[in-house]
């Protein structure tokens, strides 16, 4: 995985970076800085496979088959130890301060470096160890996508290009997705960091994904 990510700045995890202490102080930046909101998961052997909500990409696979009460924004690092239980993992809900665009890490990267050379701001964006790129923009986006691609030539409806948005969620960075690897940031949120509008991403997502489809036909024939 971070042979795949290359110079794009994965932020490096230590063994610090694992345990529950730096996991909750991780939270509370989500909550008290960025003004995310939290709940718990269900705690599993069997993250990182295939989930039992049926989503083909669920971004926290047999995490949040039962979820605790939302946390608002603004909870401190002894909040959530207190509300939190010890092996339950930390999710956060999309469809709250943002939706989540869900593509492959390859053409992900690919667009990613254009929109960047380009000057478009994006929003933080995580790295999966199911080998997806999330990228965070504005809220509302998941029921308005197909309208989205459709309006911009992009109705394919084999293309690899999906949202999260109201009734999913995503584990909380450092939680790891079982054997897979933990969640991590490629673009961490910053005070100028805010989910973008969809339309300023999507174009080039959705380019890039359709050319590395495209490649792996040919290459299959």
């Amino acid at each position: 995985m971070d042979k795949l990510f290359g110079t794009l700045r994965l932020t490096p995890l230590g063994g610090r970076r694992r345990t529950r202490p730096a996991a909750l102080q991780a939270a509370a930046e989500y909550s008290e800085r960025w003004g995310w909101t939290l709940t718990t998961g269900s705690p599993t052997a069997r993250a990182g496979t295939a989930c039992d909500c049926g989503a083909p990409h669920c971004a926290a696979p047999n995490l949040h088959l039962r979820v605790g009460p939302a946390i608002a924004p603004g909870a401190t690092a002894a909040e959530l130890a207190a509300r939190c239980p010890a092996d339950a993992p930390l999710l956060l809900p999309a469809g709250h301060q943002f939706d989540v665009l869900d593509v492959p890490a390859q053409p992900g990267l690919q667009a990613l470096v254009r929109l960047e050379r380009m000057g478009t701001q994006v929003g933080p964006v995580l790295a999966s160890p199911a080998g997806r790129l999330l990228l965070f923009v504005a809220p509302g986006t998941a029921e308005r996508l197909p309208d989205l691609l459709y309006r911009m030539g992009w109705d394919d409806a084999s293309l690899d290009l999906t949202c999260h948005g109201l009734g999913s969620y995503l584990a909380v960075p450092p939680t790891p997705l079982g054997p897979l690897g933990p969640m991590r940031w490629l673009r961490r949120p910053t005070a100028d960091s805010a989910p973008p509008e969809a339309r300023l991403l999507l174009g080039t997502l959705a380019y890039a994904c359709h050319r590395t489809r495209d490649r792996q036909s040919e290459f299959a024939s």
